[in-house]
């Protein structure tokens, strides 16, 4: 069963220490970073399911951390833990685009609860999801109907539908090769990856009448649907 990716921004080494391994203890798998820049470079880089941000922070607050986030992805779960217990420093974490603000100190049960109820609901809006727009397509995903805005249209089959719905998930993001065999063929091995590769291409395929959308594999890193901005008028 694949495990729940955890972004862990903090920079105070001993309660960071101790925040991972608890996480860790209740089978998240959590990639830390001691400063907010380092976060959104990782975050960048690698899909992720939910983030836990403390606020004061070098390089980069965790206010400004969020709202960087938050303009590349509107869904993914977002929880600030720190020890700013000032209203106003709490009304600016749900503004800048916070699901949850946790302050220190907390119970750790109770945290853990919060971070299933925030992937339960994300995991609802994902699934309840009808239409996705991205470029000039439109997405259906419940009748795996993909449609572009000059006509052309493709029923997907069900692993081409799960393929492209992870993938629009963290659009302009690398997804490892794994982390999509594991989603979808529940299992990475030679077999899979070559029957992937075969799925990629007839996505690819699909999606050639529109210039500005295209899925990359990053070598040794995994692939990325990109789409670019279209040049003003």
């Amino acid at each position: 069963m694949q495990k729940i990716k955890l972004l862990l921004v903090e920079d105070e080494k001993n309660f960071g220490v101790v925040m991972r391994d608890y996480l860790q203890m209740n089978d998240f798998e959590v990639t830390w970073c001691e400063d907010g820049l380092t976060g959104l470079s990782k975050f960048q880089s690698e899909p992720f399911h939910v983030c836990i941000i403390d606020v004061m922070m070098p390089k980069m607050d965790g206010f400004t951390l969020v709202q960087h986030i938050r303009k590349e992805n509107q869904n993914i779960p977002l929880l600030f833990l720190t020890a700013r217990a000032m209203r106003e420093d709490v009304l600016n974490g749900y503004r800048s685009g916070a699901d949850d603000y946790i302050i220190k100190p907390f119970d750790t049960e109770v945290l853990i609860l919060k971070i299933r109820a925030l992937l339960k609901h994300s995991l609802e809006q994902s699934s309840n999801a009808t239409v996705l727009i991205f470029s000039e397509f439109t997405y259906q995903p419940p009748l795996r109907q993909l449609l572009h805005a000059s006509g052309v249209q493709h029923k997907l089959s069900p692993k081409e539908a799960e393929l492209l719905s992870l993938l629009l998930k963290h659009k302009n993001r690398v997804v490892s090769k794994t982390t999509l065999l594991q989603a979808i063929w529940k299992e990475d091995n030679y077999f899979t990856g070559r029957s992937m590769d075969v799925y990629l291409t007839k996505l690819r395929k699909y999606l050639e009448v529109d210039p500005h959308i295209s899925i990359e594999n990053i070598h040794g890193n995994g692939y990325c649907l990109k789409q670019q901005a279209k040049p003003n008028a």
